[in-house]
Order: C-alpha cells, then structure tokens, then sequence
C-alpha cells in the first residue's frame, strides 16, 4: 500500500505537482482537503475569497440565514465536533454559520492546504501526462492526477444587464457579494430589485433601516414562516443524544433533513382536515410544508389546496388587498421553486415606509444618474440591492475555462444543458470531480449531507483508483446519457418543470430550459452511487 502510494504521487517531478487540486474552499472543499490529508494524497486547495466559507464567506446580506436546521446543517464526520459546537439559533445566521465553518478549519488545520485570494481561471486536461494543468489568475500552474471542483452550486451573482447601471451615482450591492463591512442604510431611500429568498430575508432587515424602501417585484413567490427561536437546550441535549441515528435518518430520507412526512394524498382528506394540517405546518415552521401530504408536487389538484392556504395566510396579514393581491403566487405550483423561509417578510408590506411595484406590469427601462426609471415612472434612490440570484449549478464551473480529453470545453458540450453521470463526473474529462454537480441532488437537498455523501464517494474512488494502479477514470458516454436521461424522466413525473425556477436555469437569459438537480431522493440516488461503486465502478472506464 505505501509503496504504491508512493510510487503514485513521485510521478511528475515539479513543486508544483500535486496529486490533487480542490477548486473551492466553502463546505465541500473543506471536507475533500480533510478526507484526502487522512487518506495520503497530497492536495492543494484554491479559493477566490480572501478565508473559508464559500457561500457563508459572500452572502453577508442584512437577513442571511440557513432555511436548513442548524442542528442538522452542519457536518456528521466526527463527532466530538458534533458534539462540541454549540448553536444558538433554531436556524442559524450568516455569521454564526461562518464562525462555525472557521472552527471547522482551525480545529482540523485546514488552511496550511489553501491558497487563498486566488482564482483559477482554466484546467486543461494533458491527454499525453494524464494531468491537469491549473492556471490562476496570477499566472502560477500547478499540475494534479485529478481535479476536484467544489465551487459551489450557488456562487455566481447574476447582475441583471439593466441599461444605465453604470452612471448610477449611489451605491448599489447584490446580495451575493455583499460588502463585508457594515452597509448603513439609515436616512436612505433604497430600492431592492427581486423577491426571491435573498430579497425575502433582506427585505424586512432593510425596511426597518431606510428612510424608505421601493420593492420592485417582477414574480411574486410563495414564503412560508420560519419560526425562527432561540434553541432550545433540552432540544440540543436530546439531538446530540441520538446524533447518530439523526444522521443516517438524514442519509435514507428524501431531502437530507428530517421532517414530518404525511402518507395520505391531500385529496383523501376533507377541506376541515387539510385546513387544520397546513395551520399546524405553518406554525410549526421550516420546510415542511410541502411533505404534509404525499403528492403535493406530483398532482396539480394536490397542489393547489396547499397553495390556495398561504394565499389566504397572505390575505390575512397584508392589509392592502392590491398588495396582497400583488404578492400572491399564481403562475407556478408551490414547492416547485426553492420554497423561502421569511420572517416578518409580508408584514413588511404593512409599513408606511414600503412600496411595492409591479415590474412585470410596468419594466424597468434604466436605471438612471438619480435612481431607477420603469415605464410608467420614475424613483429616486440612494442605494440599489439586487436580490437577482444565481447562475445557478453551471455559471460557477462556466467561469472557470475547463477543457478535458483533446480540447474539447466544457461549456461546449454542455451548451444545450448538463450532461453528468451521477452528477459527479463528465464524460471526455478525466480523472474530474464535480461536487454536487447537476444531476445529483445537490441544491434539491440538506447541502452538508449531499457534500458529504459526494466527497465520501470521491475520496473512496481515488483510493481504490490508487490501490489498483489505475491513472484515468471518466464515464462512458452510454452510462452518462442513460442517467440524463433518467434525471429528466424522474423530474418531469413531478410538478418541478411547471416553473421558471433556477432549477431550470429560467432566471438566466439564453440559458438551456433542463431542470438540473436530481429528484429521486437523497437516499435513493447515495444507493445508487454505492451499488456503482461496489460493481467495480460500473459505467465509468478505468485505465491503468
């Protein structure tokens, strides 16, 4: 064993050479560099930002919070961390997520692997030394046996292309890449562009700052409560009691987390019973709203008795019946986008200090010197936030020139929408890794738990990639194509499709209509990858 490790990282002879380069350095890339420290290979990891925390190191935005549990957003690996670190909060904030992903990286001594303030701009794969060679932006190459992209599903701000932006005479932010000093907005009038879950955590935040606050809503999206509370110890206590049984629930269940799951169709029961179950769901709080009964986004008849209660929770609480009118879904199911959890976001509407305005039925135009025009009217603002999203799944790997086996570009082959096998590798690009890739089930999920599952996997690969002298893995094209095939055959018995989600890449001009993650359940897909695995990595082709 030692002497063909040895023997498989001496190949190559620069300082440069690794045997494995992690793009990425958020909650996935910390977890590969542990894995593969403990496991011998030697790595080295790249990362835009200037310290750990991918997504938690960016979404600074007033609001930023987990819509996961903080009990079971965090990593299972080891349990004396676990069992050490201390939440505070039911869902935990931004900051209090990135303190914990820093103990994360000082307790295991994470950072003497990372380069940080450096981006890598291509990985080109070198058919004839069956290498990568990673550039960076500041022109240093590094060449790697294998590739390891953990850059996150949601890491690219899409900045709507609004004529004008750059004659604005204020200050504008977007949400993803919020400055991390304090953004003081008393005395201002400020305009949020988009009510997605970063418009609906910010949105109450910011009101309750600025002078006034215009928001300008294109799609209106069902919110669902948070409950958000201090935590619980005696709930801590008893988590901890039963960590372990928590975690495998987690790995078998459909989405990563635990909630309560109904069996029965929403159509069996009468109006008096689903009324008093979707109360309950709604006090309760979290995501469990569209589990409460079993084909909610499989039937569109189902659907639309659960839609139709937060419309009218939505009636109850805003008091202008326009504005309630105006943010009350109507053009796609519930749960079908990624369900926002809100505090206080409809009773923001019931400030005197908020406007909301329609931009579906007047545009905006420009923005201008001053502010913001549409078509009917013209706002003066101080600040702009856009709260526009993500290139979701494939901007982040887009932004990097990938090219595998004879040139060939990753952007290209996946020009009319991803192609995966399992959502972790590419066919025509060896010996590369995708982290929560499209077509696993990535953002559908309890990210840590996919994260881990996924590294899990990888790192056990490589090890048996080295136990037996093999220097080139990639799918076969025919096992690639059977599970795309099988992605979108799975999403399309569901209502996911029905709506101009990021799922689907609808928030992205030009961007190939597919939906991207994988809807078949978190235990259901980690079977899936186990039996490839045990079946000698079946669909994939290995050369020693």
């Amino acid at each position: 064993m030692e002497e063909s490790r040895d023997r498989y990282t001496a190949q190559g002879a620069a300082a440069d050479d690794v045997d494995v380069v992690v793009v990425g350095a958020g909650l996935a890339g910390l977890y590969m560099l542990y894995r593969l420290r403990r496991l011998g290979f030697r790595a080295r990891a790249f990362e835009t930002g200037s310290d750990v925390g991918g997504t938690w190191y960016w979404n600074r935005y007033p609001g930023a919070r987990c819509d996961v549990e903080s009990m079971e957003y965090s990593y299972s690996f080891s349990d004396e961390l676990q069992q050490e670190w201390r939440w505070t909060e039911r869902y935990a904030g931004q900051a209090e997520i990135l303190r914990y992903v820093n103990h994360v990286a000082d307790r295991f001594d994470l950072r003497r692997d990372i380069q940080f303030d450096t981006r890598v701009v291509s990985a080109h794969f070198d058919d004839a030394g069956t290498r990568w060679l990673i550039t960076t932006e500041h022109g240093e190459r590094v060449s790697a046996r294998f590739c390891i992209m953990a850059v996150g599903c949601l890491s690219t701000a899409q900045v709507p292309a609004i004529p004008g932006l750059e004659t604005f005479q204020g200050c504008w932010y977007h949400t993803g890449r919020w400055p991390h000093e304090a953004v003081d907005f008393a005395g201002q009038c400020v305009g949020v562009i988009g009510t997605g879950s970063s418009g609906i955590q910010s949105i109450p935040v910011i009101a309750r700052q600025a002078a006034h606050l215009h928001v300008f809503q294109r799609t209106p999206n069902y919110a669902f409560p948070a409950q958000n509370a201090p935590l619980d110890p005696d709930d801590e206590r008893r988590i901890k009691a039963c960590y372990a049984e928590l975690r495998q629930a987690e790995r078998e269940s459909r989405t990563g987390y635990m909630i309560d799951r109904g069996e029965q169709s929403a159509l069996e029961v009468t109006p008096n019973e689903r009324e008093r179950e979707y109360a309950r769901r709604w006090e309760r709080g979290g995501f469990g709203y569209t589990s409460a009964y079993r084909d909610l986004l499989t039937d569109q008849s189902a659907n639309d008795t659960a839609a139709a209660y937060v419309r009218a929770r939505i009636r109850d609480i805003v008091l202008d019946p326009e504005v309630a009118e105006l943010l009350s879904p109507n053009d796609h199911p519930i749960g079908t986008k990624r369900l926002p959890l809100d505090t206080g976001y409809y009773e923001t509407y019931n400030r005197a200090n908020v406007t909301l305005v329609d931009i579906r039925a007047s545009p905006i135009d420009a923005i201008t010197p001053t502010g913001l025009r549409t078509r009917d009217a013209e706002y003066t603002l101080d600040s702009i936030v856009f709260a526009t999203g993500f290139d979701a799944m494939t901007g982040p790997l887009f932004g990097i020139d990938i090219r595998g086996g004879g040139g060939c570009a990753l952007r290209e082959k996946w020009a009319a929408g991803p192609r995966t096998y399992l959502g972790i590798a590419s066919a025509g690009f060896p010996n590369l890794f995708l982290i929560t890739g499209p077509g696993s089930p990535s953002v559908l999920s309890n990210m840590i738990v996919s994260i881990e599952q996924h590294v899990d996997w990888t790192t056990d690969c490589l090890s048996y990639l080295r136990d037996h002298g093999v220097e080139r893995i990639e799918p076969e094209l025919s096992a690639e194509e059977s599970w795309v095939e099988h992605v979108n055959e799975i999403a399309h018995t569901t209502l996911y499709p029905r709506a101009n989600s990021w799922y689907m890449g609808a928030n992205i001009p030009g961007k190939p209509r597919i939906f991207m993650p994988y809807v078949g359940g978190v235990g259901t897909y980690r079977q899936t990858c186990a039996n490839v695995a045990a079946d000698g990595y079946r669909g994939f082709i290995l050369r020693p």
